[in-house]
């Protein structure tokens, strides 16, 4: 049967002709260029009307189709207008996805080649693509080539919960309920997430001091290790950051490392936002200990500016990580064992997997390590050049020094109320768009330089901007 003989019924055939894919296709990406053109003028948060938008276009697929591809890419448009820009420049708040154009280039193609790569032997070399990816950050942290594996993800989330799981498996066995876990309040909450969906209960969960820079206190972990095996329980898993959510604070990694491997702990990092920065010289010096780690979350969404939904774990022992994870099926059984390449499956939660291999090799490829190396060097200097500005102005209170590249700051004679305020006041401006979070209780304001469309130009506007809103509420 031709492509136009295809059955439907008013829409468009489930195989286009070529001619209309081309048009299709043109029309997709002209508008996306000129988005990432519009980006550096584009309002930081545009939630304005956004609702209104979301009630207008509630609806259910149509019995029959159109060949409006414009209209509903004007919706698409439309609907993406009404967000926090997390592409732009001026977003400051929350982690983002960068959304690098080479990186959407590789998953448009991904997803119209369609392999399938949740096993090895349907696609090797697709499944090598990833494993390039996954050998290379193996060895950003000098995980042994012989017994190492990683693995890309759909985020942060899910590694962790692959990395406690693997920990569980490994330490504890199918009996697990006597099992304690060990984080600091400062630790993303997708690892508390993680061990509640591995099956711990709260009783399980032991929450660690910091100093005063909100690191891990490690004496304080070795105390408690030992008071939970006097009291009968199993200590199995110490969770330290890389790079934690509310300040960039970087735990002492090392000696960490020394306690897990006294203690027989599974030592996992979650350097879901930090990892990449171990790429630059500073990075590397702030991240020794986690070449020791058992596993580290890190998520290429963050700081390889990736599309969101990039995310990646690695772990020393991949046979700690099968043993985890690993299930037969009666299905599978003409499909053979890994090998010289891994069956992703057996590692991970998932079993249809897409091909996520591409929008990391393509970047890497095209650009060079070098160029990511060189923005996120470029992040940690921006962040010293805020940090800077802000800790220089008598009307604001400056927390701590950054160890990566988020500044928490706040009015110096503000409640939180004021506070609340300051970042309303500051986030009007559109220009820039900050976030709050509570420490110890208190409230913050953050400023996270991440994306790798954020320069000095930018930083300098938005320390602006934020002296400005001091002085307005101070007044």
């Amino acid at each position: 049967m031709s492509v136009e003989a295809l059955p439907v019924a008013g829409g468009l055939p489930l195989d286009p002709a070529p001619d209309e894919m081309r048009a299709m296709a043109a029309a997709v990406t002209e508008s996306l260029i000129a988005w990432i053109g519009s980006l550096a003028d584009a309002p930081a948060e545009a939630t304005d009307g956004a609702v209104e938008v979301a009630r207008r276009l509630a609806a259910v697929p149509p019995e029959r189709g159109t060949r409006d591809l414009g209209g509903l890419l004007e919706d698409a448009l439309e609907a993406a207008r009404h967000t926090f820009e997390y592409s732009g420049p001026g977003y400051l708040a929350y982690i983002p996805g960068g959304g690098l154009y080479t990186a959407a280039l590789a998953e448009f193609l991904a997803q119209g080649l369609n392999r399938y790569v949740g096993l090895w032997q349907p696609s090797p070399a697709v499944v090598q693509l990833e494993e390039n990816v996954t050998r290379w950050v193996c060895g950003l942290f000098d995980f042994p080539a012989g017994t190492s594996q990683g693995v890309l993800t759909s985020g942060g989330s899910l590694a962790n919960l692959s990395a406690v799981v693997t920990a569980r498996h490994a330490k504890l066995g199918h009996n697990f309920l006597d099992g304690t876990y060990y984080v600091t309040d400062q630790v993303h909450g997708s690892n508390g997430k993680a061990a509640t969906i591995a099956g711990f209960g709260p009783d399980a969960l032991r929450i660690v001091p910091t100093d005063a820079e909100l690191r891990m206190d490690p004496e304080a972990l070795e105390r408690m290790i030992n008071d939970d095996r006097a009291a009968g329980r199993r200590p199995f898993l110490v969770i330290g950051a890389a790079g934690t959510t509310n300040t960039g604070a970087v735990d002492p990694l090392g000696a960490i490392a020394d306690v897990a491997a006294r203690e027989e702990l599974w030592f996992h990092v979650d350097a879901a936002y930090g990892g990449f920065f171990v790429l630059t010289d500073r990075g590397r010096r702030r991240f020794v200990g986690s070449e020791r780690a058992d596993s580290i979350t890190l998520d290429p969404h963050k700081g390889l500016f990736l599309p969101y939904g990039t995310g990646g774990l690695i772990v020393r022992d991949r046979t700690a990580m099968r043993d985890a994870h690993f299930e037969a099926a009666a299905y599978l059984q003409d499909l053979p064992p890994a090998g010289e390449l891994p069956n992703y499956n057996e590692l991970t939660p998932e079993l249809s997997r897409d091909m996520r291999g591409l929008r990391v090799w393509w970047p890497l490829s095209l650009h060079g390590v070098s160029t990511f190396r060189d923005a996120l060097d470029e992040k940690l200097d921006l962040t010293e050049r805020a940090y800077a500005a802000l800790a220089a102005d008598p009307a604001l209170e400056v927390g701590w020094r950054p160890q990566l590249t988020v500044v928490a700051f706040r009015l110096r004679d503000g409640d939180e109320a004021a506070n609340r305020a300051f970042l309303e006041r500051i986030n009007a401006s559109k220009r820039v768009f900050l976030s709050s979070t509570l420490i110890g209780g208190e409230y913050w304001l953050r400023v996270c330089i991440v994306s790798h469309r954020t320069h000095a130009d930018r930083i300098d506007e938005c320390t602006r901007i934020v002296r400005e809103a001091a002085a307005a509420i101070g007044r």
